[in-house]
């Protein structure tokens, strides 16, 4: 990843004649350790959008697998984890069962140990 964003830096500076970083700070990775916490940071990732006030809800986001993982449109950088297709025997039900996920909001506990973990890494 830090060579891909390498790379996109110089492309990107190269194309809009600027110069210097694009990111503040360096590349951060945090594990996942378990299945269920990979849900949870699932939900995070999607409602960052929503919680950064850009969108109303995370299906307006372009950019996301909300779309593919709530809605089952099609996207081929997004593959399935074996703990979202534990969420259903069907695709139905998987995006059903996804979408409950987000009826409650992420609690404040569970945003701030995310955070915490990036922060770390």
């Amino acid at each position: 990843m830090q060579m891909l964003g390498r790379y996109y830096v110089q492309y990107y500076n190269y194309c809009y004649q600027r110069t210097g970083t694009l990111w503040e700070g360096r590349y951060k990775a945090t594990l996942i350790d378990s299945e269920s916490y990979l849900l949870t940071c699932m939900r995070y990732i999607e409602m960052n959008p929503v919680r950064a006030a850009m969108v109303l809800d995370p299906i307006d986001y372009p950019w996301s697998s909300y779309q593919c993982n709530a809605l089952g449109q099609s996207n081929d950088l997004v593959v399935p984890h074996s703990e979202y297709l534990g969420l259903g025997a069907t695709n139905k039900a998987r995006q059903s069962n996804y979408q409950a996920l987000f009826k409650h909001q992420l609690s404040e506990h569970s945003i701030t140990t995310i955070r915490e973990a990036t922060n770390k890494a």
